[in-house]
């Protein structure tokens, strides 16, 4: 397909139509989910396929070059799992009124709330030309495939921005975030919370670790198959009470140990010689993205100390600015995460349903801000006044 001003598109079916380093030269290094190595992952262990309902339709961009200009990540999808921004009500309110919500389009890393950059340049390609080709790309894709709408989530602010020129509407949700202030270690951290979430943080970091429970944080070359194969014990085991079917398979996991070890932070907390619990974070440039957590055995507050506690003192050693928890949890405000907007953008085919949504987003964007606003005035922090 091409667009104006002889910008052409291609369509990738498979991230094995174009070379990690190409795809990478336009992702960039700070988000490590929009890698090849981990979206190649996902489209190779059989998780993320037209099987499961998440058929690639990738949109390249290529430069006069020959090579990789920009580059969109896509599916043409049946369903609405895996997305964390959910639209099953607008599907069937659409149905009822006579239309087909499905197939649609999804701009997504999937079965990832994390934030990252959607729009994919490279760093010498004409940015704003390359953008707007895509993202008109993504409504000529809909049109030819008969879907009913576009959606790219968890995308950055200036990026839903971009969309919104072109005619997206504009979604807004929530998620906690940890920021670090420059602490110089966890115990520099507890000093800013206010004086009861300050013992409450200790007594749970030694509660977890009662009765001889060890906790183990492994990255890099001290990550072994050993530990995913009792990883993927835990994911399966929560996956099956929590939604019914786990979305990644063990393949996915083998795949992203042999391409991104470094690159993946496994908290894993074992008691009596016998792994029971543990938590996969994403290591970013700037950030950790803490994604699944499992267990086989029920302890207080492990949860809490493999997937938060343990985040922050990875974040503080390597020095990053933040921890983003993943989706959904106001029980992360009183372990000092912050809420922070995230923003998605959707598109859909029928401009009454349109119309509809958007007075629909209109409402639900006043009361997030409310609930953020709310949520930050009861932030755990000390304030200027004695405790």
């Amino acid at each position: 397909m091409s667009e104006p001003d002889a910008v052409t598109i291609r369509i990738l079916t498979s991230l094995d139509q174009v070379s990690a380093a190409e795809w990478d030269a336009c992702a960039g290094g700070a988000n490590p989910f929009v890698s090849h190595a981990f979206l190649s992952a996902l489209e190779e262990s059989g998780s993320a396929t037209g099987r499961t309902g998440w058929a690639a339709q990738h949109l390249a961009i290529m430069g006069a070059d020959g090579k990789l200009a920009g580059a969109l990540p896509l599916y043409l999808k049946s369903h609405s799992y895996g997305e964390y921004v959910f639209d099953h009500s607008w599907a069937a309110a659409y149905e009822r009124a006579g239309g087909s919500y499905y197939p649609k389009l999804q701009c997504a890393v999937p079965f990832t709330p994390a934030t990252g950059p959607r729009l994919l340049i490279r760093p010498d390609a004409e940015r704003e030309t390359v953008e707007a080709a895509l993202i008109a790309g993504t409504q000529e894709v809909a049109r030819r495939a008969g879907a009913s709408s576009v959606h790219a989530t968890f995308l950055p602010e200036d990026q839903a921005a971009r969309f919104e020129a072109m005619g997206f509407l504009v979604r807004t949700d929530q998620q906690f975030h940890w920021e670090n202030r420059g602490y110089r270690d966890f115990d520099d951290f507890l000093e800013s919370l206010n004086s009861r979430k300050r013992k409450q943080t200790r007594k749970e970091r030694r509660d977890a670790l009662e009765n001889g429970v060890e906790v183990h944080a492994l990255t890099g070359a001290d990550l072994k198959e050993e530990h995913w194969d009792a990883f993927y014990r835990f994911y399966v085991d929560t996956g099956n009470r929590k939604w019914g079917s786990p979305y990644l398979n063990r393949k996915f996991f083998h795949l992203i140990h042999q391409t991104m070890a470094d690159r993946i932070l496994l908290v894993m907390a074992k008691r009596e010689g016998r792994w029971i619990a543990g938590a996969i974070n994403l290591i970013g440039t700037d950030a950790l993205y803490g994604r699944n957590w499992g267990c086989v055995e029920d302890v207080p507050f492990l949860h809490f100390e493999c997937c938060y506690y343990q985040a922050i003192d990875f974040a503080i050693a390597r020095g990053l600015s933040r921890v983003e928890a993943g989706a959904q949890g106001a029980h992360k405000l009183a372990r000092g995460y912050l809420p922070k907007l995230t923003y998605s953008v959707h598109w859909l085919r029928d401009p009454g349903f349109q119309e509809a949504v958007a007075r629909y987003l209109e409402r639900e964007r006043a009361q997030v801000e409310q609930d953020v606003a709310f949520l930050t005035d009861h932030a755990p922090f000390r304030n200027a006044e004695p405790e």
